[in-house]
Parts: C-alpha cells; structure tokens; sequence
C-alpha cells in the first residue's frame, strides 16, 4: 500500500505525459491549501468558507477504473489512459489514485489476450475487437464488476478466458459484455450482455445499500462521499417531518441515505435508466416513503407549485456545468424554506449561488470537501435559506 506524505509531493512516472493529475507537484498539505484559497475567492463574497475536509489517506480512492487498449510499435497489446488532447494511448501499470485491485484486473487482461488470440481495436484500420476495459469496485463489499467494451458481440473463447481470470480475481462477481461499434469519446454503447454474475454490483453508503450497474453513475469516491452526504444531511436539519426533493438525483443516492430523518423523499432525474435504479435501491433498502421519476426537475417544481405543493427541502446535485436558469427560476418560485446545493465546481456554484441570493435567498454554510485529491476538483455542500428560516449549523 503507497502511503501519501502530505508534506512532500508523491512522484508519479506516468506525471508528465498522463495530465490527470494536474496537482501531483504539489504535496497534499499544498493541494488543500490551493483548493481552499480558489473557494475562498469563487464564494468568499457569499459567506465564510469552511476548512476544506480533505482525507486521510488520499490514495487508491477511485472505485472506478478504465483503460483503454491498444497496440505498441511492437503491435503487442497495451492498456492505459489517452494522452490528453489525442488518442495515443499512455502505457499505465499502475496509478496511484486508483483501486490496486482493479489496476491488477486491467493488467491481467492485458497479458491474456495473446494466448486467446483476442486482439485490440485499431481505431486507424477498424479492426480488432477489444476497446476499453471498466472496473468498479465496491470498497464495502470488495465486490469487483468487470466490463469488457468491444467492437461485437462474438466472444471467441469465452468460457476458458472468464475462468482463468475469475480464477485469478475470485472478488469478481459479475462481467459485462458491452458493445460499442461507433467512433467517438463515448467510451460505453448502449447494448451490453452479461457473460457471469447478476450484471451489477452491491455497495454500501451511509449505511445503505446500492447496486451499481455499468452505466449507474456512483460517486467515484466511497469514503469522501460519506462526508460530503453526511454534510449535506447534517446540514438538512431534517425533523422527521419534512418533504424533500431531490433534484439531478440520479440513482437516488443522496434521497436514499436521508430517507430515514424526513417524512418522504421525491427524486427527479432525467436519465432513465438512472431512475430505475433508484427504484430498485429503494426497494433494496426497504424504504417505503421515497418516489423517482424520470422527468424535468424545473417542470416538477412547477408542477408542484401549480398544486399549491412545496418541498420543505431542495438538494440538487448538478452536473459540472451547474444547474440551468429555468431550474433555478422554478426554485425562486417555489420558494422551498431550504435548498441544499451540492457541487462539483466552484465557478459555476458561484454563478447559480448569485442567481439564487439575488432571489431572495441567504447562504448559511458553505463546506469544501476535497474529493478528488491531486487533482484540480474540488466539491462544496452549501446551505440556503429564505429569509427568516431558522438555521442551526
């Protein structure tokens, strides 16, 4: 296990040529410092900025892991991360900010495929088969899902292939053939055929329970997501009694792990397939007093307000982009007593945040978490009030 020093920067051979690491120079005492001063300058104008919650061992975090393949000079198999701006591949043994576990799956694949004659797409030519390789991993469960991205859906020698390597990973309890047969970035098509296992994984968060599946989105960090959702519900101040909407709610993650502290969770997602999971999560963790729905969050709350119905608390969880004008006008309107803002950038938390105090809005409590070490990122959970709403924090 490489332990991080937070007094002196961790070398990393892959640095110069990978560029996913943009802090990797820096110690992590230094990265937290950086990622504090740029709150403090993006939302110091709104309120005090909490000490930014970093972590104690910031290695190995990422429970998400893909590689893609390709040939060398030699035409001999390689696995690894595109060089940023290209598609040349980067030769990655080992990174120090993902699962070692699942690092050690990609590697294995890596070596096997000559000896069942499965070669690697060559996006130049359009031939080969094999594209990219997803691990994910349940840091609770250490339950490890392997998706193989390909060009088809024939899987010459399967059966021997998936033995020696469930063989060699007995934590791998389900692979997942995807296929993807069109250039571009997108790294996942939309057709996939379970080879073994159930096609998901279980993961526990907060003290629920989640099957992630290989298109679910699950936050990439398991231990700093405890802290920044503890935050966020601590932050809530939910009695028992209160109705909340969960806005960009995904596969229900945040709703779910509050559900127990509020009288009924509403989730809204526009990604279908997200909110099937949701769904599911629910059911799988037998709560009883949570809904989600594919749709709009903007037209829900408009919906809602047209039935003479607001939610006592709002948590929204957009994307890096922020949430969208109409969004935040709906909220405006609603005028929901709470709105808890989780977000993934500064800037654009910054933009929204001057939308939604010009509207009548207060901010009560703003908290950094780093969860993306070495990296540029860094998430905040604020707190939002209309005026005259008690707050304790």
């Amino acid at each position: 296990m490489i332990s991080v020093d937070k007094v002196k920067p961790v070398p990393c051979p892959y640095e110069k040529r990978c560029g996913g690491c943009q802090l990797r120079h820096l110690s992590y005492t230094e990265q937290l410092r950086r990622k504090q001063g740029r709150c403090i300058a993006l939302l110091g104008p709104f309120g005090h900025v909490q000490p930014i919650l970093g972590m104690e061992e910031p290695a190995r975090y990422r429970n998400k892991v893909h590689a893609a393949f390709g040939l060398d000079r030699k035409r001999k198999p390689v696995c690894g991360i595109y060089q940023p701006g290209s598609h040349a591949i980067v030769p990655v043994e080992d990174c120090l900010i993902e699962d070692a576990e699942s690092d050690a799956v990609i590697r294995q694949i890596r070596d096997m495929l000559p000896r069942y004659r499965i070669q690697t797409f060559d996006e130049r030519s359009g031939t080969g088969w094999l594209r990219h390789v997803l691990v994910r991993r349940g840091f609770a469960t250490g339950q490890l899902m392997v998706v193989l991205v390909a060009v088809s859906p024939i899987f010459k020698l399967q059966k021997p292939f998936l033995k020696e390597l469930l063989e060699k990973f007995p934590a791998i309890t389900t692979v997942v053939l995807n296929i993807n047969d069109r250039f571009g970035p997108v790294v996942l098509g939309t057709r996939e055929k379970v080879l073994c296992g159930p096609g998901y994984i279980e993961d526990v968060l907060c003290g629920k329970r989640f099957r992630i599946s290989p298109r679910s989105f699950y936050q990439i960090n398991p231990v700093q997501t405890e802290t920044l959702y503890g935050k966020a519900i601590e932050l809530a101040g939910l009695s028992g009694t209160e109705t909340v909407l969960d806005a960009y709610c995904g596969i229900g993650t945040i709703g779910i792990c509050l559900a127990d502290k509020a009288r009924q969770v509403i989730g809204v997602e526009l990604n279908r397939d997200a909110v099937k999971d949701a769904i599911g999560n629910a059911r799988l963790n037998g709560l009883k007093n949570c809904w989600f729905t594919a749709g709009d969050a903007g037209e829900s709350l408009e919906a809602m307000a047209r039935d003479g119905f607001r939610p006592d608390v709002v948590i929204m969880d957009p994307p890096r982009s922020g949430s969208d004008e109409r969004f935040l006008s709906c909220v405006l309107k609603a005028a929901p007593p709470k709105v808890i803002y989780v977000s993934c950038d500064p800037e654009t938390l910054a933009r929204d945040l001057k939308i939604l105090t010009q509207g009548g809005y207060q901010v009560r409590h703003i908290q950094p978490v780093d969860m993306f070490p070495f990296t540029e990122h860094v998430e905040s959970v604020v707190l939002m009030s209309r005026a005259g709403v008690e707050c304790t924090v």
